[in-house]
């Protein structure tokens, strides 16, 4: 047996949606690494005290419960996978893996086990479902009855919103209530934030890019408080991802970005980044609100009770201690300029791209950050509207592009450095070859001419038929006599005669040289008249009429105008057209069923209409008529008169 064992698209739960990613099995720890978000989660294998073995909805699955009181569990194992994991955990964990079976008898009256921060409904010792009670928002009590209420994950198509509990009306040993004892087990353990106690510190009128505006930032052990006018957000650490520190391009600012998982929320809007900006001349001196011997304690020697220092570097300070995160700073890259960012515009907002160790992050609106991980190519496109700038596109494994536009020529070979030096699949590789030969720096040129452009000719083409159709016309309507192939012009020099430029002493000289020798009669190629084409008249539109019943909509316009706002809210900040391709995907993947549903709506929606077309054309058709006869009126008393005259 080896020294680790690894498996690919294990599923684990975070707040009711299914995360899938890797792992690892190792003699010194046990690794689970997202593939959406790129989270480690590590168990040091002397923590581990249990494992369960127990068949799930998908697939086989694993409970690992730690001597710290936290409980892991992992779905998406094979049923062939147990021989192997069991022999592996007994020879490097001296722990059993012990098969459990879940209660399928569909009871709704059993015991309620608090088991670290699990809460496990079992009948005869057998669980029927179990409650994370880090996914617990609130819980509230009533006359015999506690209300578990839970977090909302946007990535879920469907969410449980509560669970509630009938507990007996009987007092315990010590005379507590039953109700209040339950529901004190669950807070306890649950991810609700209450603002108790004083704050460690506070930062005044920070500004804040997202969301946009000034804010107090109170720092409190658990938890993150930003008090501004209008909106408050408490953001806990444990939701907390990445910490990073970027210096502005003008060298006079910094970026302090919060990667946040799952976002802060505010209507509709979600918040995935907390940008902060910082000038580098702000100083200032903080004190903690804590004794010298608990700051020592508590942070290890990572914090001092007095810290005084640039504002950026107190904050970020602060922050890697509270969240114990590491800080991300750019890496090794430099551009053009001197800067360790490169300046681009993306959905038509301008920002910095700042090209990291192990992955890209752009800022600000809206902040973007693709880990290298998971990023299936990057493409190089020249610029749509001029040879000056160049499109760097990126393409992620789940089918999703981003293009950064705009970007400066001289940046080019860097940027290609960077990416191949980091073995990122180049879609168009071998093209820095071939621009490299072009005129301009850095292998761009100012020019069209150095690579062919259909267009172009084709328009060129065009504009010469058009030219000499011009000419033609103009020529046309010079001479009033009509022209004749047979007579000879001299005066006016012939279209097609290459010696049509020669002067009269050049002539004379010519005749000179050639007198005695017999003369042949030079024959004229005649001119080709261009005929006009006589343009046939246009088609006259029809105007619709306005009181006119609307053409019904098809089943999928239907369907697309009572989902639109859905597509919207679990995709932020989608455009237009990608709201239309994800709705043509949803489109395809919805049952017979549903699909059915729709096409009998479309169905009596075209009912409806020929019902409303065949009233209007009624109504409307003995309106024609009279229309008709007054016509007819008016024309004859017409022809009377002029046969008077």
């Amino acid at each position: 047996m080896g020294d680790t064992l690894e498996f690919n698209n294990i599923h684990t739960e975070v707040k009711g949606s299914w995360n899938d990613g890797r792992l690892r099995f190792s003699k010194q720890s046990l690794v689970y690494k997202s593939h959406k978000t790129g989270k480690v989660d590590s168990i040091p294998a002397p923590e581990l005290s249990a494992a369960q073995w127990r068949r799930v909805c998908v697939g086989h699955g694993i409970k690992l419960a730690t001597s710290t009181g936290h409980v892991y569990r992992y779905d998406g194992f094979r049923d062939t996978d147990f021989e192997k994991i069991s022999a592996f955990f007994k020879a490097n964990y001296k722990v059993e893996l012990a098969e459990k079976d879940m209660c399928v008898k569909g009871w709704n009256w059993g015991t309620a086990k608090f088991t670290g921060s699990l809460l496990s409904f079992d009948v005869n010792d057998s669980p029927v479902f179990e409650i994370p009670l880090a996914s617990v928002s609130q819980c509230a009590t009533g006359k015999n009855e506690v209300t578990v209420e839970f977090h909302q994950n946007d990535d879920a198509e469907v969410s449980l919103m509560e669970v509630r509990f009938y507990v007996p009306p009987n007092t315990g040993d010590d005379g507590s209530d039953p109700v209040e004892a339950f529901a004190q087990n669950v807070l306890s353990k649950a991810d609700v934030i209450q603002a108790t106690g004083d704050a460690v510190c506070i930062f005044k009128e920070l500004q804040c890019l997202t969301p946009r505006g000034r804010y107090d930032i109170r720092i409190y052990p658990t938890f993150l408080h930003l008090h501004g006018k209008t909106f408050d957000y408490k953001i806990p650490y444990t939701t907390v991802l990445r910490l990073f520190l970027l210096p502005h391009k003008d060298q006079r600012q910094m970026f302090f970005v919060i990667s946040l998982d799952p976002p802060i929320k505010q209507g509709q809007t979600r918040y995935h980044f907390l940008i902060l900006l910082f000038s580098k001349d702000e100083e200032l001196s903080l004190a903690l609100n804590m004794s010298e011997d608990e700051v020592e304690k508590r942070y290890e020697g990572k914090l001092s009770k007095n810290m005084s220092g640039s504002l950026y570097e107190i904050v970020s300070r602060v922050m890697k201690a509270l969240v114990n995160r590491k800080i991300t700073v750019p890496g090794n890259f430099q551009g053009h300029s001197g800067s360790q960012c490169i300046t681009c515009a993306y959905k038509a907002s301008s920002g910095l791209l700042y090209p990291l160790e192990r992955g890209f992050i752009y800022v600000h609106k809206p902040p973007v950050h693709l880990r290298f991980e998971e990023i299936s190519c990057v493409n190089f496109a020249r610029g749509t509207t001029t040879t000056r700038s160049f499109d760097f596109e990126i393409e992620t494994k789940q089918n999703n592009q981003y293009t950064f536009s705009n970007i400066e020529r001289e940046e080019y070979g860097k940027l290609f450095d960077f990416v191949n030096a980091k073995k990122l699949n180049i879609k168009n590789r071998g093209i820095k070859e071939v621009i490299s030969g072009m005129k301009g720096a850095d292998g761009y040129s100012d020019s069209d001419e150095d690579q062919h452009d259909a267009y172009l000719e084709r328009m060129k083409e065009e504009g010469k038929i058009r030219e000499e159709g011009d000419g033609s016309d103009e020529s046309e309507g010079d001479s009033d006599e009509s022209f004749n192939p047979g007579e000879e012009d001299d005066d006016v020099p012939e279209e097609y005669d290459s010696n049509a430029s020669v002067s009269d002493s050049e002539a004379d000289d010519a005749d000179s040289e050639d007198e005695g020798k017999k003369k042949k009669p030079e024959k004229k190629p005649k001119k080709v008249v261009k005929e006009k084409k006589e343009r046939k008249p246009r088609k006259e539109k029809k105007v619709k009429d306005p009181g006119a019943p609307k053409r019904p909509m098809s089943a999928y316009m239907l369907w697309l105008n009572g989902n639109r706002e859905r597509i919207k809210s679990e995709n932020p900040g989608i455009s237009v057209t990608e709201i239309s391709k994800k709705a043509g995907e949803m489109w395809k993947q919805l049952s017979k069923d549903r699909k059915e549903e729709w096409d009998r709506k479309a169905e009596e929606a075209k009912k409806q209409y020929e019902k409303a077309m065949k009233e209007y054309r009624e109504t409307n058709g003995s309106k024609h008529t009279l229309i008709l006869l007054e016509s007819l009126y008016i024309l004859k008393h017409f022809c009377t008169l002029c046969t008077f005259i």
